[in-house]
């Protein structure tokens, strides 16, 4: 890595100096690096021993120099900039259609509602050969991923294999403006309490957010869960407008503080609230970062909701796009954001690196204590605290090692071929003996793999020799091994929920779409049904928020 970023280097080292230097001073040292950069770069092109990628070179070099300020600030080059304002806006030219690459081939794992997909026929378990007559097999993800989009208005064909058809299919389309959806599913949990899920802060979020919270108080929602776990943010202004459904027209939402006073700004609510009484539960988990934190941590501040889950991810850096030449941009980090307590809630300090250039989370000692509308006492720099905690679940390795080979998938596609659609997905369940049936046709799959348990035996064993034990340990530790893979056989069997719970959410998914699989998991929720109890339980909800 030095010696790949030995010119920015003496860039990235003088800009420190610099801080300190005369805005002259500044100018001529800044002129002077990039000279030496230039100067240095046209050295090792000419005079390296092999061929050098001049794009290539200079790509690692900016990536490491931006890297070494945060991880957030980033070069987009102009062939990335098309993906780059899909993420940001939630649109780009297609079909509407999800595909996944499991092994080597390439399947349709989601259609979106009321799309050319949906519309043109192509189904759940579909697998993609043929983009145009071209063969998928030849591509790369990404050159199959550019070819699937395209112009609005632009026709494109597909060539399917599907179970049960003995010959491929070939499927027309035509592109059209596809817009992901901020919220993805919205819905009763029950009779009283609503649920809405917000996957991403692209432009409407507030919108779709605002149209869900309507509908669901008309058909007599009581009390409404948000769902942040896993949105990475987005735009700081629609979470300004989400928080403002919930809080009184001109309170503090978020303040932003950077190096240059353009950047000091404080965001108000703007417009009339939707509801200021309904009792709210926030669902927050350690992917919840950025936009998600500001809504959460405002809500918390004023007391406004309840927060579910695990602590937040801790990203308080906002970040703006510049246009670069040859039509290129840049996502710069120009200032932290504060909660309306005053509280960054920032966990990792960028500004102080150690000596190997890693980054430390801001240490209790240095954590401040900020008071809440109701006098609960809240802290900076380490996310969003949830007020209910739930414990971090994470998947088994075999349950992943299930989904990542597409196993689940295939079954679940398999099962929609040969049964009908479920009458209700929220109920829909495996029996035992359709459980053990996925277990028989699991025998002759292949998804060996080393649980972490094996991988520390491994570690272990070789320290063992190293430290010249292991003639002395040998028999246990074979009949450790031993027991370990007996244990191994019966796995289906002892991650039986998990797996379960996963298959069934792929399989309503064959008939249901986004909206089956959440249902379908509804009944696996702990922290939904947390919330709702909570939602449903007045005093205990008053006593947490300290309303009592």
């Amino acid at each position: 890595m030095k010696k790949k970023i030995i010119g920015l280097g003496l860039v990235a080292g003088s800009v420190v100096a610099l801080s300190f230097s005369s805005p002259a001073e500044r100018y001529f040292e800044i002129a002077k690096n990039l000279d030496i950069f230039a100067t240095l770069f046209k050295e090792v092109n000419a005079l390296y021993v092999d061929e050098v990628n001049p794009n290539k070179l200079v790509r690692t070099g900016i990536d490491a120099m931006l890297t070494s300020l945060d991880p957030y600030t980033n070069y987009i080059p102009e062939d990335e900039v098309e993906d780059f304002r899909t993420t940001n806006t939630g649109q780009y030219g297609g079909i509407g259609a999800i595909t996944r690459e499991i092994g080597k081939r390439t399947v349709v794992t989601m259609i979106m509602e009321g799309y050319g997909a949906q519309k043109g026929g192509l189904k759940i378990g579909d697998e993609v050969i043929k983009i145009d007559d071209v063969e998928l097999s030849k591509l790369s993800r990404e050159e199959s991923g550019q070819l699937m989009k395209g112009q609005v208005g632009t026709p494109v064909s597909l060539t399917v294999k599907r179970i049960g058809v003995d010959k491929p299919i070939r499927l027309e389309f035509r592109r059209e403006k596809i817009k992901l959806n901020n919220v993805p599913y919205s819905g009763m949990v029950n009779n009283d309490i609503a649920y809405i899920q917000l996957s991403d802060f692209t432009p409407d979020a507030a919108k779709e957010v605002k149209s869900a919270l309507v509908a669901l108080k008309e058909q007599g929602a009581k009390g409404v869960i948000l769902d942040l776990r896993g949105n990475p943010g987005g735009l700081l202004i629609e979470a300004v407008n989400i928080t403002n459904l919930f809080l009184p027209k001109g309170q503090l939402v978020v303040s932003t503080k950077g190096k240059i006073p353009e950047n000091n700004l404080s965001y108000e609510t703007l417009n009339a609230p939707v509801d200021t009484e309904l009792p709210v539960a926030v669902l927050i988990n350690r992917g919840s970062a950025s936009a998600s934190e500001i809504v959460a941590g405002t809500l918390q501040d004023y007391d406004r909701g309840i927060i579910v889950g695990e602590k937040s991810y801790g990203k308080g850096l906002v970040q703006v796009s510049r246009p670069l030449s040859y039509n290129s941009q840049l996502k710069v980090t120009t200032a932290k954001y504060y909660t309306p307590t005053g509280r960054c809630i920032q966990v990792l300090d960028y500004s102080h690196r150690r000596d190997d250039g890693s980054v430390g989370s801001i240490p209790d000692s240095l954590k401040r204590e900020f008071k809440t509308t109701h006098g609960r006492t809240v802290q900076d720099g380490g996310g969003i605290e949830p007020d209910v905690k739930s414990e971090a679940r994470e998947a088994h390795l075999l349950t992943q090692v299930l989904f990542e080979k597409g196993f689940l998938f295939d079954y679940a596609n398999q099962y929609a071929h040969t049964h009908s659609q479920p009458a209700d997905a929220r109920s829909f369940t495996l029996t035992n003996e359709e459980y053990q049936q996925f277990v028989n046709w699991m025998r002759d799959k292949n998804y060996n793999y080393k649980s972490y348990l094996e991988l520390e035996l491994q570690q272990f064993t070789e320290e063992a020799k190293k430290e010249k034990y292991y003639d002395d340990l040998k028999n246990q530790l074979g009949q450790i091994q031993t027991r370990i893979a007996e244990n191994k056989k019966n796995e289906l069997a002892l991650y039986k929920e998990e797996i379960k719970m996963l298959l069934e959410e792929e399989i309503v998914s064959h008939y249901s779409l986004e909206k089956g699989s959440v249902e379908a998991g509804f009944k696996y929720d702990n922290e939904v049904k947390t919330a709702s109890a909570l939602l449903h339980d007045v005093t205990q909800y008053k006593k947490i928020l300290n309303l009592q």
